[in-house]
């Protein structure tokens, strides 16, 4: 069966779960558990690195291999729950992060850890658009603008818990640990996900587009892999290159694909709505601006600083906090304000949080860093809110599943370039004055030796072992030279954000609901 239909009607009137808010509680536990992973992964890594004996190139598999499931099934993911039902997806999605959680923490090898993360990739990937599709169907009309508000309050309170949580039990418990406690997480959530939720799928839709699916996993590990090797092999690099070339001609592929496909994996009228299209785009650079400024502030942290894990979460602290407090008040507001006030202020303000950032000094006390970060909060807090309300609120209800994905892989994305190429501007910046900061010490090393030494400050370190005579210098050139390289990656970050607000200008007030349909199946 053909089926088209517009974008969604203000004002249906169709009511939804009769337990919206418990709902919200039980697709919200399930996301607590990724966004927990995502924070005490990191923390783990070093005492999994000693544990495993465990090499630099397996503990970035750690990471890598997750991220690279979870983006290359987003949307795949999302458009399996509105085929066979959110519900169903979403409780897939708890018992499988929980158990592939439960035997990452029984593995005594890093090969069969690195795969089970691949694993608890995909079935993150199965959470998170189930999640936001089922808010869409709990929260009708103007009340997904309450739900995604609290939804961000859950998860700053979750970000700010990751960091504490697992410190203090790499800690005092083992890494092991920081994988067990999803598995009660996990069953609190099935238990509650069971009783709450109620089944929601597409009325029209019936078969899985595989072809497009093949497609588009191709196109985004492609493109995500290039991302992800490029600090490493070089932009330039041969290998980098064609995975972006890879990356080009599937894209092309897929798009001339959906177009032809009676069932499309992703429908592209969902983009002729402007909304729709700008908080895809609003997506990516502010997760590009943040996650990519952020990476550097662990380092800043514990390299130019010498804090411990848990001390740098907590000087993260006020930010995580800041968005308990911010993301329902930015849902309240955007109700009454509409979203491109909102969302095009929040990035003006997370400008000025990013341009503080890039002042920030050596000896930064905790207050100097509080303050932009708590400006952060509330600068990203609508930008967040309003622009997955914009994303989901604008695809028809037959769509939120994959439009939940779009969402996720937008940031999926858009972290991942930050990351990458901050990383490139960061490191240049480092090698353009590392020798300068070294002076004359510098003719001490061989050409070679001088290159690791400025690797090194990239990441804020200072290797060990050196004579006691240079070593002093050689610390002062590394973190002078980092911090140089931070401020610069922050005030990148400041004009994609200044970039992002004129953007968001483009954004209907409220969710419009006219214009072309879309063409589901």
């Amino acid at each position: 069966m053909s089926q088209t239909t517009a974008l969604p009607k203000e004002a249906q009137g169709e009511a939804g779960p009769a337990r919206p808010w418990l709902t919200l509680l039980a697709v919200s536990l399930g996301v607590i558990m990724v966004m927990l992973d995502g924070t005490v992964v990191a923390i783990a890594n070093p005492v999994i690195g000693a544990e495993l004996q465990a090499s630099l190139a397996d503990l970035q598999w750690v990471t890598s291999g997750y991220l690279l499931a979870l983006a290359v099934f987003l949307i795949t993911a999302g458009k399996l729950g509105d085929i066979f039902g959110h519900k169903r997806v979403f409780l897939i999605g708890v018992v499988g992060f929980a158990l592939t959680s439960l035997a990452i923490g029984l593995t005594s090898s890093i090969g069969p850890l690195i795969a089970f993360r691949v694993l608890q990739g995909l079935f993150g990937a199965l959470l998170q658009p189930a999640a936001l599709a089922l808010l869409r169907m709990a929260f009708p009309g103007d009340r997904l603008n309450m739900a995604m508000g609290a939804w961000g309050g859950i998860i700053g309170l979750s970000s700010a818990a990751g960091p504490i949580v697992g410190g203090l039990l790499v800690e005092h418990v083992s890494w092991q640990s920081v994988f067990f406690i999803n598995v009660p997480v996990g069953v609190i959530a099935l238990a509650v996900g069971w009783w709450a939720l109620s089944e929601s799928k597409a009325k029209y839709l019936s078969k899985v587009d595989w072809l497009g699916v093949v497609l588009l996993s191709i196109m985004m590990f492609s493109l995500v892999w290039a991302i992800i090797k490029a600090p490493e092999w070089g932009w330039g690099d041969t290998g980098t290159l064609i995975s972006l070339a890879v990356a080009v001609v599937f894209l092309v592929g897929f798009l001339w694909w959906q177009t032809r496909v009676s069932q499309p994996l992703l429908p592209l009228g969902l983009f002729r709505n402007a909304s729709f299209s700008v908080g895809t785009t609003l997506m990516i650079l502010t997760a590009f601006s943040m996650f990519g400024a952020m990476f550097f502030l662990t380092f800043f942290f514990q390299g130019v600083h010498g804090l411990s894990p848990l001390e740098s979460g907590l000087r993260m602290l006020p930010m995580s906090a800041g968005m308990i407090v911010a993301s329902p008040l930015a849902g309240f507001l955007i109700g009454k304000l509409g979203p491109r006030i909102m969302i095009s202020g929040g990035m003006l303000i997370t400008a000025v949080a990013m341009f503080l950032m890039s002042r920030l000094s050596i000896d930064a006390a905790f207050v100097d860093s509080a303050i932009p970060f708590v400006l952060l909060a509330f600068g990203l807090s609508p930008v967040f809110v309003g622009a997955t309300e914009i994303i989901v609120g604008n695809a028809p209800e037959e769509l939120s599943g994959v439009a939940g994905g779009l969402q996720q892989s937008a940031m999926q994305v858009g972290g991942a370039l930050g990351t990458a190429i901050l990383g490139a501007i960061v490191a240049a910046k480092v090698s353009s004055v590392y020798e300068g900061y070294l002076g004359p010490v510098a003719q001490s090393f061989p050409p070679e030796q001088l290159a690791g030494l400025k690797d090194a400050a990239s990441y804020g370190a200072a290797p060990t072992g050196l004579p006691e005579q240079i070593a002093g210098a050689v610390t002062n050139a590394s973190h002078l030279s980092f911090m140089d390289g931070l401020h610069l990656g922050f005030e990148v970050s400041a004009g994609v954000a200044v970039f992002a607000a004129v953007i968001a200008l483009l954004v209907r007030a409220g969710r419009k609901t006219e214009g072309a349909a879309v063409h589901i199946g």
